[in-house]
């Protein structure tokens, strides 16, 4: 695929598999949002499990799809079945997604990180600007969950974790990037309010998952995935809302109603204009 020939069909088929397929999405993800990851992944047409205690996470992760680790939040427990989760998708070749939450902000965090990176092999890993800026061993300026500051190589900052992973990196923020070793591009789709609702980040995890768990390539599925992301936050914005907390609801709405036919909507057919690919 050339992701500077992305037409709306391309992405209405990759909606249509989702939605076909009904991938099973397994988490390991933070109570902050388990909610919104459980309920974005339904109404993407995937079926969340929220299997994160030792000896479950590995016998859901047989029956699973694909698996996303998000380490939001860091209990002993949790992360020895990340590992575990992990391990078992890698050994029956399912997509695992990384959410390094926070990476940077704290030592324990960075451990978390690192230990595994070098445990479990990652189909994608999906951050913001600042987590995969800290990924790569650059500075970054990450406080809390949270990126600040300006990024102005992170182009070549996601194809260098890339590179050093073998994964598929997608950074998330004002433009989302998504990189692998042959290189990266930008998409420009998205609304400014998705930054005023406390989860969306671990929801585009999420989604991307999905789109995993049914798509064979995960550049594909990394960049539609985002994409259609980025497209239900501008139709969000569309509906009527008086805040946040409106616009939250308008966002799950809008996901649930990207189906292949609303995709292929002559207002997104145009899609090309949308994306610029950087070498």
């Amino acid at each position: 695929m050339s992701v500077t020939d992305i037409a709306a069909a391309d992405l209405a088929d990759s909606v249509r598999s989702v939605r076909e397929t009904e991938p099973l999405v397994q988490h390991l993800t933070n109570t902050v949002t388990i909610n919104d990851v459980a309920n974005l992944t339904l109404h993407w047409g995937g079926l969340p499990v929220m299997a994160d205690s030792v000896g479950d996470a590995g016998e859901m992760a047989e029956l699973a799809r694909a698996v996303l680790i998000n380490i939001g939040q860091v209990p002993d427990g949790r992360v020895e079945a990340m590992h575990e989760a992990g391990r078992t998708a890698n050994d029956r070749g399912i997509p695992v997604v990384l959410d390094p939450v926070g990476v940077g902000s704290t030592p324990s965090r960075e451990a978390v990180a690192e230990s595994l990176l070098s445990g479990v092999d990652f189909t994608v890993i999906k951050g913001n600007y600042g987590e995969i800026s800290a990924l790569a061993g650059v500075e970054a300026d990450v406080k809390g969950v949270e990126s600040i500051g300006d990024y102005e190589e992170i182009e070549a900052t996601a194809r260098s974790v890339a590179e050093s992973t073998g994964a598929t990196v997608v950074a998330s923020g004002g433009t989302d990037v998504v990189a692998d070793a042959d290189g990266a591009v930008r998409l420009a789709a998205g609304h400014e309010m998705l930054g005023e609702v406390v989860g969306t980040g671990c929801m585009l995890g999420a989604t991307v998952a999905t789109f995993c768990g049914a798509l064979e390539d995960a550049r594909e599925a990394a960049v539609h995935g985002t994409l259609a992301f980025g497209l239900a936050g501008e139709r969000a914005a569309d509906l009527e809302y008086a805040g946040p907390g409106s616009y939250r609801t308008n966002f799950r709405d809008a996901v649930y109603g990207i189906t292949g036919d609303a995709v292929a909507d002559p207002v997104d057919d145009a899609l090309e204009d949308r994306i610029d690919e950087v070498r």
